[in-house]
């Protein structure tokens, strides 16, 4: 008998009866044989009950047997199974880390406890009824009890290694957002741990802390053969995308359904070692796009605003040289003075088509632009005109982001 399989006392629950440990006795004595036929039974033409596949058969020779010898032990009193048996823990903990299905294995325990059975009955064959009726319960207690412990030992296992599995994916995918591709090691690793491939063009999202993105993207993407993972950060999600020869656009608009919020998409990289760098430049797309704005928006589509927030101290001085004298005004007149300025750029400089978005008269827009023209003391027409006033109220939207 091993060194851990010590008798065991409890006061709390009654042993098996004399007659049950008497059979189990004798049939204690026949576990080879016993081990042999529960081997047979085991192996049957329906593979998805079988999947011993990861097991060899020493192991698995020898696991039966140690099932096969504690069910006997407990039957015929020589250990007392409590809240947990170490034989079925240690069966449960082994097969979940080779990859065998847990309904195998509580297969195996039901033929387990058929074989035992069976052969406490040859052993007893003319038992009265309630004795008969005695050991049967007394077997299947056995065997249910054995199960439930190797379920959860099972199940407790397969959660640690999903969760450690789960640690060592971030992790690869930490190293990738850190430039760490430029290694042959860890580009290796990203292609064949994240099923990524090793060539070809990918995206970089980074989602606001406020986007939502539906569970199952990463199943979903693959549905339409794009690959990709999802990867949970402090205040972000962040997915990496794999072009693999595919023009952008119809990509994104698969990754637009699923991402409900505020997003920034980098411009194209051209393979994992570049993650780093689109990864950054998606972050400060992101970062252009104001809390009331909403979509999945790419650098090309924000150039001026990126522009601006890579140079936070001469986006200040620009705003303030260029619209200082009316941001010193009064909030109401202030609002409404760049309002305005802000309409009639965006109407191709046109007071007409200005002034319906702004509920007023034509001469009230112009008379609004004279009153800015006059507080800047300079002209509001002209191309340089034109653009430094729009990058300056662009850059109004921006301050609040802005690093101090």
């Amino acid at each position: 008998m091993p060194a851990d399989d010590r008798r065991v006392t409890t006061p709390e629950r009654a042993g098996p009866s004399v007659r049950t440990r008497h059979l189990a006795a004798q049939c204690r004595t026949e576990l080879p044989t016993l081990t042999r036929r529960l081997l047979a039974a085991i192996f049957t033409d329906v593979p998805e009950w079988t999947d011993y596949s990861p097991v060899s058969r020493d192991d698995l020779d020898t696991a039966c047997r140690r099932y096969l010898g504690r069910v006997l032990d407990l039957l015929a009193d020589d250990v007392t199974l409590l809240d947990r048996d170490d034989v079925a823990a240690a069966i449960g903990r082994n097969r979940a880390v080779q990859g065998v299905p847990l309904e195998v294995m509580l297969r195996t325990f039901r033929l387990g406890g058929q074989v035992v059975w069976e052969a406490m009955l040859d052993k007893g064959s003319e038992l009265p009824p309630a004795e008969f009726r005695e050991v049967g319960v007394a077997t299947w207690s056995v065997i249910d009890r054995m199960s439930s412990t190797l379920v959860t030992s099972f199940r407790t296992t397969e959660l640690e290694r999903v969760r450690h599995d789960e640690r060592l994916r971030q992790a690869l995918i930490e190293d990738l957002l850190a430039g760490r591709a430029q290694e042959a090691a860890v580009a290796a690793r990203a292609t064949r741990e994240l099923n990524l491939p090793a060539h070809g063009g990918y995206l970089v999202v980074v989602c606001g802390d406020d986007t939502t993105v539906e569970f199952g993207t990463e199943a979903a993407l693959a549905a339409v053969g794009i690959r990709s993972v999802w990867h949970d950060r402090v205040g972000t999600v962040v997915g990496l995308i794999a072009l693999e020869q595919r023009d952008s656009t119809p990509v994104l608009e698969h990754v637009r359904k699923r991402v409900r919020g505020r997003a920034g998409v980098s411009p194209v990289a051209a393979g994992l070692a570049d993650i780093d760098t689109a990864y950054a430049l998606a972050e400060l797309t992101l970062d252009t796009l104001t809390s009331t704005e909403q979509g999945l928006v790419s650098l090309d589509q924000r150039y001026p605003e990126a522009l601006l927030l890579r140079s936070p101290d001469l986006t200040r001085s620009m705003t303030e040289d260029t619209l200082g004298p009316v941001l010193e005004l009064p909030a109401k007149e202030r609002e409404v003075l760049l309002h305005t300025l802000a309409v009639w750029l965006a109407e191709n400089r046109s007071a007409a088509n200005a002034a319906p978005r702004l509920h007023c008269h034509r001469n009230t827009v112009i008379n609004r632009l004279q009153r800015v023209s006059a507080l800047l003391g300079r002209s509001l027409e002209g191309q340089r005109s034109y653009l430094e006033l729009s990058l300056a109220l662009a850059a109004m939207d921006l301050v609040a982001t802005t690093p101090d």
